[in-house]
């Protein structure tokens, strides 16, 4: 007689889940979040030096700096709540539909769940026995971990996610935002560019680090294209000052 097996430890998945699962998840989002501040250091980095390019006002600098700060943040975070709302309907609408197939024809997904365990490894009477346990306990909950790879009391969070993206964008962008407007006007430039490209090496090597990539590669992909975006912007401001425009 094998032992019973939480809903939530499909077989053959239980070490996994108890001691995988949470870390997978929180390196999700901090992966998420080194590369949200990442677009918000690129982005706001490149708008202003380009206006840096143009002028030496301190004030237009603020101006576009701040602006971009804003516009950002607010776009990364309205685009991660529709997204994420779009997968928690997705999620809810699953479970709704297996709640549904339960009630109505419960031995059919007593045998759907009996060949996705044994799909799994486990031998046929195993199989058999192990869902007739996880059904007993909780039918749902063991479709919706071995069917559908959903936890029912975890469901995405839409606002978790817009929170995180606006965060992280606004962390990145408030360090060229500051390096442009706060030293005097003859170092202004040099320490932005300087500051930002410090940081994509930085963002580039954890998020290689996250990844179990090359750190090397990684570095020089975020470096280069960090000053290549400063650079076209900063021609083009300047260009465009030098035309009075």
């Amino acid at each position: 007689m094998t032992s019973p097996i939480a809903p939530d430890e499909a077989p053959g998945e239980a070490h996994h889940e108890a001691h995988g699962g949470g870390l997978g998840s929180r390196l999700n989002w901090l992966r998420a979040a080194v590369l949200g501040a990442n677009d918000g250091v690129v982005s706001t980095a490149g708008l202003v030096v380009g206006v840096a390019g143009a002028t030496e006002s301190r004030a237009a600098l603020l101006t576009a700096g701040l602006s971009g700060l804003l516009a950002g943040s607010m776009s990364m975070a309205a685009g991660e709540y529709v997204s994420v709302s779009s997968q928690r309907d997705s999620e809810k609408a699953a479970l709704a539909q297996e709640k549904r197939e339960l009630r109505e024809r419960p031995e059919a997904e007593l045998d759907e769940l009996t060949g996705l365990l044994a799909a799994r490894g486990l031998s046929a009477e195993v199989a058999r026995e192990a869902a007739e346990q996880l059904t007993e306990r909780d039918a749902l909950r063991a479709h919706a971990r071995v069917e559908l790879g959903i936890d029912p009391d975890d469901l995405t969070n839409p606002w978790h996610a817009a929170g995180a993206s606006f965060l992280a964008f606004t962390v990145g962008a408030l360090l060229p935002l500051l390096a442009i407007v706060l030293p005097p006007a003859s170092a202004r430039l040099w320490v932005t560019v300087g500051s930002v490209l410090a940081a994509l090496a930085l963002t580039g090597w954890w998020s290689a680090r996250l990844g179990n990539a090359p750190a090397g590669r990684a570095i020089l992909r975020n470096v280069g294209g960090g000053a290549l975006a400063m650079a076209v912007t900063y021609g083009a401001g300047s260009l465009l000052g030098a035309a009075g425009i």
